[in-house]
């Protein structure tokens, strides 16, 4: 699991100074590309260098609390399936120290070749760093 910090400005709230609710999915795009990145395989070098790229192809959102302007939030985001050519992510905001989740979606993203946006099966690199991401740490000796 990877966490992304989030400040609320005032550009992502509404009226009532209460995200708006397409924001969060900014804030849920922005920690996925974070999480590439972690990996060492930003959205940039996936493309140029193994010509793929990757698109929502679905989602599932819950609003269960709202977040407000100025608040520090993070995005905690989880890889839970790898397909052949798709992975879905449970992401899912909280406002820290408290627990309690403000926002959860299961988004799945489906691998595309770059040129011709056409489905293609994750690059063995790609499959590889998630594996080891995914690995728990070795236990000291």
């Amino acid at each position: 699991m990877t966490t992304l910090p989030i400040r609320v400005y005032y550009e992502d709230t509404d009226v009532s100074g209460v995200v708006y609710h397409a924001n969060y999915l900014r804030y849920f795009e922005r920690a996925r590309t974070e999480w590439l990145r972690g990996l060492g395989l930003g959205q940039e070098r996936l493309m140029a260098e193994l010509g793929v790229a990757f698109t929502v192809a679905g989602m599932e959102i819950d609003f269960r609390l709202p977040a407000r302007l100025d608040d520090a939030l993070q995005v905690r985001s989880e890889v839970v399936q790898v397909r052949r050519a798709s992975l879905v992510f449970e992401q899912t905001l909280v406002r820290p120290p408290e627990t309690a989740v403000l926002t959860r979606a299961r988004v799945r993203v489906g691998c595309v070749d770059a040129k011709r946006f056409r489905p293609m099966a994750l690059p063995a690199e790609l499959q590889a760093a998630i594996a080891a991401a995914q690995e728990p740490p070795a236990a000291p000796v």
